[in-house]
């Protein structure tokens, strides 16, 4: 039996977490969105009154929070069902302070790599193909123009019931770019063996079906 690592990488609002869910339903493996467990981790951060900005403090929460992600999708911190919150403006805007950091990371991609072991897996982040899974047998690079993941990103807080601006979501994500793109640790960008896919003008059954033909001819023998 054929044991599927898959790494989905690129920047905020991609779609990449949309289109991973979609190719583990169709491989009928596990979908692990990364993205989520760094918004728990701000939110915990948050909620304890502490600036995501202040480094120290904030890697100083790493034995107090305890992250689940849930076969039916739901994301857990320490027993509660944040599912919603993590994704409310006030942890979209500081989830790159957090995931920029290195003890943080670390902690959570040891439980990322744990979690690939033990399955077969889709994984969506950052830096899943260079760094969290460079074995993977399958990488995609998955970009999109900031305008077009501005407006994604914008009507996805609406059907979420969450008021935001779409200028205030596009100057968000370039920030997010911005600091993915240049940390110290770990930035984003295309592992070697990438294969990039520019959504901008797909729908995502499109790319589905695009990540799918890549992952049949990746994993069969002799390809």
């Amino acid at each position: 039996m054929i044991k599927y690592v898959i790494a989905i990488d690129g920047p905020a609002a991609a779609g990449k977490s949309t289109v991973a869910k979609r190719v583990a339903k169709a491989l009928n493996i596990t979908y692990i969105d990364t993205g989520a467990m760094y918004r728990a981790f701000t939110l915990y951060v948050i909620e304890q009154g502490i600036s995501p900005e202040n480094q120290a403090a904030s890697e100083a929460c790493i034995p107090d929070v305890h992250i689940e992600l849930k076969p039916s999708g739901e994301i857990y911190l320490n027993n509660k069902d944040v599912s919603q919150a993590i994704r409310e403006p006030r942890v979209s805007s500081q989830v790159s302070y957090i995931a920029s950091y290195k003890a943080i990371r670390l902690a959570l991609v040891d439980l990322q790599r744990k979690m690939a072991d033990k399955q077969s897996v889709v994984m969506d982040g950052r830096d899943i193909g260079t760094y969290v899974l460079p074995e993977a047998n399958v990488k995609i690079y998955q970009i999109a123009s900031v305008e077009t993941r501005a407006v994604r990103r914008y009507e996805e807080n609406l059907e979420k019931g969450i008021q935001t601006s779409l200028e205030s979501v596009e100057e968000e994500l370039r920030k997010r770019d911005y600091i993915d793109s240049h940390r110290d640790f770990a930035p984003l960008k295309p592992a070697p063996d990438s294969v990039l896919i520019d959504t901008s003008f797909m729908k995502v059954e499109d790319v589905v079906q695009r990540i799918l033909d890549i992952v049949q001819k990746k994993t069969t023998v002799g390809a």
